[in-house]
C-alpha cells in the first residue's frame, strides 16, 4: 500500500503500480516481462521472482480475489 501511496500522492499517477498490475492480472504482467526480456535479454528486464511465484501460487489480482492486495 506504501508503493502505491508514494506512486498516487508523489508523482501524481492515477493508479499505483501493484494496483494496476492486479487490475490487468498478474499472469499478464508475467506475459509482458517476459516478452521485454525475450526481446532485450538484458537481465533489467528479467521478470521479478516474487512475480512469478505469485502466478505459480495462482495469485493472478482481482479476478482470482487474491494478489497484490486480497479481493472480495
Amino acid at each position: 500500500e506504501d508503493i502505491d501511496a508514494g506512486l498516487t500522492q508523489g508523482l501524481n499517477m492515477p493508479m499505483g503500480m501493484l494496483t494496476l498490475c492486479d487490475l490487468v492480472g498478474l499472469d499478464t504482467a508475467l506475459n509482458v516481462a517476459n516478452a521485454f526480456y525475450e526481446q532485450t535479454k538484458d537481465p533489467i528486464y528479467a521478470p521479478p521472482t516474487l512475480l512469478q511465484k505469485m502466478v505459480a501460487a495462482g495469485w493472478l489480482g482481482r479476478k482470482t480475489g487474491k494478489g497484490f492486495y486480497e479481493y472480495k
